[in-house]
């Protein structure tokens, strides 16, 4: 058994702002493991300044795991804690070296074309006409829940969008999510939800900035409006301290992104402490190529959630690796006739 990494730059088509600044390219490494004519393929992909590891030694790293790769998926995850999203990149990898095809890791009624899974339209930040331009694009599109990414632009504005989209549907017709990716401050945050609770949202995503539990707490239990967890998950490494952190804050959500919290076995860590809490949870790509897409939605399906998913990222880049994801009337689709493009990753 052989592995080793590639190391690929997705390009946006168009740069994509969140309150931590604006994404023009997203870094992602392919780890290839090799073992009696068989490949395996995972993908290893970090967003800057968010990830736990995004570090100086993180390609290090890479290259100490595919030289370590007989030490198999259930040790070398043990010694990946620190880097979740190498973690995820093994568990895939592994998963794809036993399977009948390389990318069919949970093969289900979705691999086969028969179902879907709902997912959310995404709204990113910028100036107030492109955002309202994509949310009447999203409309057209089909989707009945629609995630904004707010913070970024004037307060006042993003809650004149909202007013907009309320003013033509209601919210029995249409889902509302809004991502605030911690731009809140904790002596203001409170002000802001029920300001935002008046357009019967749904929830909304981290608040304010993780690491601060007190004021988390406190605001989950005043909160009208639900509150979903989402950096606040990230570098929260063990068992303990996972159900340490839900039983103090108390969310009303969790949102589970694999590649940041530990692959499939991390993520499925937070759901059983989740549901034995009663919190809710759903779960969101990183941003990742479709390769790391197509394994987050073949797991998510699995575990059949009603909720409306994350997984709607593939078509942002300019680069992707041709997959058979289809975005088609607010779900995720799997079209069996497609075939995968990923010739440059032999």
């Amino acid at each position: 058994m052989k592995a080793i990494y590639h190391k690929h730059i997705l390009e946006f088509k168009r740069p994509s702002g969140t309150s931590r600044g604006v994404l023009k390219t997203k870094e992602t490494w392919y780890i290839v493991i090799t073992s009696n004519g068989k490949q395996g393929i995972g993908e290893c992909g970090i967003l800057r300044t968010l990830s736990i590891d995004d570090r100086p030694d993180y390609e290090e790293k890479l290259k100490w795991t595919c030289n370590n790769i007989h030490l198999g998926v259930e040790q070398l995850w043990e010694e990946l804690k620190e880097f979740p999203s190498i973690q995820f990149g093994v568990e895939m990898a592994f998963k794809s070296l036993h399977s009948e095809s390389p990318f069919l890791l949970f093969p289900s009624e979705f691999t086969k074309g028969i179902d879907s899974i709902p997912i959310n339209g995404l709204i990113w930040m910028g100036e107030k006409e492109f955002m309202k331009n994509q949310i009447i694009d999203k409309l057209n599109q089909g989707f009945d829940c629609i995630k904004m990414k707010i913070g970024a632009i004037d307060f006042e504005a993003e809650l004149e969008l909202l007013s907009y989209i309320r003013s033509q549907f209601s919210e029995e017709i249409i889902e509302l999510r809004v991502d605030a990716n911690g731009a809140f401050s904790p002596n203001e945050a409170l002000d802001k939800l029920i300001k935002l609770h008046s357009f019967g949202l749904h929830s909304i995503e981290q608040p304010i900035r993780q690491g601060q539990s007190d004021y988390m707490m406190d605001l989950c239990q005043r909160t009208p409006l639900p509150i979903a967890l989402d950096e606040e998950l990230i570098g929260v490494f063990s068992v303990t301290e996972k159900r340490k952190l839900l039983l103090t804050i108390r969310p009303q959500y969790i949102i589970l992104k694999p590649s940041l919290i530990g692959g499939f076995r991390g993520t499925q860590e937070w759901i059983d402490i989740a549901e034995e809490l009663g919190i809710g949870w759903w779960i969101t790509s990183a941003l990742e190529s479709n390769i790391g897409l197509s394994a987050i939605a073949q797991y998510t399906y699995t575990l059949q959630s009603k909720m409306p998913q994350g997984l709607g990222t593939g078509s942002l880049y300019t680069n992707n690796i041709e997959a058979p994801l289809l975005v088609d009337t607010g779900s995720l689709k799997y079209q069996q006739n497609k075939k995968w493009v990923v010739s440059y990753l032999n």
